[in-house]
């Protein structure tokens, strides 16, 4: 969850995912991704809490906190072209024109991000991140994800764009202008994504959510029964259902 200051609060920058995507197709999302091989193997260049630090706040192993941690600043600049990184331990770059080659090499896997770094001689900032939340796909779907929340406030002279070929339509909104698009049925929000603009919602700017401890407990929804209906469990799924613009079509269908 990439967010910056906006004049009316925390904005934060969403996708809308094209619809030929194999999942979530149609749905507005955060940036995000999966973990390549390479992301937790090889010796990177690192600034701010270490792995053992990342591996207890998600409740992982270290090795799997460095490639978390990783890959959400490798998807980050892949998806929007921002980049969590910098010079030295205490400096970001301000400009990432200049790597345009360089992204989409990663895109294409053609170099890792830790080579992209060294050539470079750039630090990873993970000082940068904070830990979210941690959200898994239910056992009924075919697709399953173990996903893990990073946030993230836009560097200083930083831009990010739609460059990708995974998002229609990109825009920076606050996350009450983006539930209120999602109850007039503007926007579709799986419920992972509902979640954390809910939490977001409540600040009032970027360096409040940064100064946030956020405690970890992994959420899977379950499907159970209710009255001779299906519906799908999860924190504050009531709420969820209740803001649908059509609560009775997609109680049903609704999943992270």
């Amino acid at each position: 969850m990439l967010v910056r200051d906006g004049a009316t609060g925390p904005e934060v920058f969403l996708q809308r995912r094209v619809g030929a995507m194999a999942f979530a197709a149609g749905m507005t999302v955060f940036p995000g991704g999966g973990v390549d091989p390479s992301d937790g193997t090889a010796d990177i260049e690192w600034a701010g809490p270490e792995p053992a630090w990342w591996a207890a706040k998600f409740g992982t192993t270290e090795p799997r906190a460095k490639a978390l941690v990783a890959a959400a600043v490798r998807e980050t600049f892949e998806e929007c072209g921002v980049l969590l990184a910098g010079p030295t331990a205490d400096t970001v770059v301000s400009d990432t024109t200049g790597y345009h080659d360089a992204r989409t090499r990663l895109e294409r896997r053609e170099v890792s991000l830790a080579a992209f770094l060294a050539e470079e001689k750039l630090v990873l900032r993970a000082d940068l991140l904070r830990p979210w939340a941690n959200w898994i796909t239910p056992v009924i779907e075919p697709r399953r994800y173990d996903t893990r929340f990073f946030v993230a406030v836009l560097p200083q002279g930083q831009l990010a764009d739609g460059a990708t070929t995974e998002a229609a339509e990109v825009q920076w909104r606050t996350a009450a202008d983006e539930l209120d698009r999602w109850r007039a049925g503007t926007d579709v929000l799986l419920p992972p994504t509902w979640s954390q603009l809910d939490a977001i919602a409540e600040f009032a700017s970027t360096a409040e959510i940064l100064a946030i401890d956020r405690v970890i407990e992994p959420i899977m929804p379950v499907l159970t029964g209710d009255n001779g209906r299906q519906v799908l469990e999860f924190p504050e799924n009531q709420r969820y259902f209740a803001g649908m613009p059509d609560t009775s079509r997609l109680r049903g269908s609704a999943r992270p």
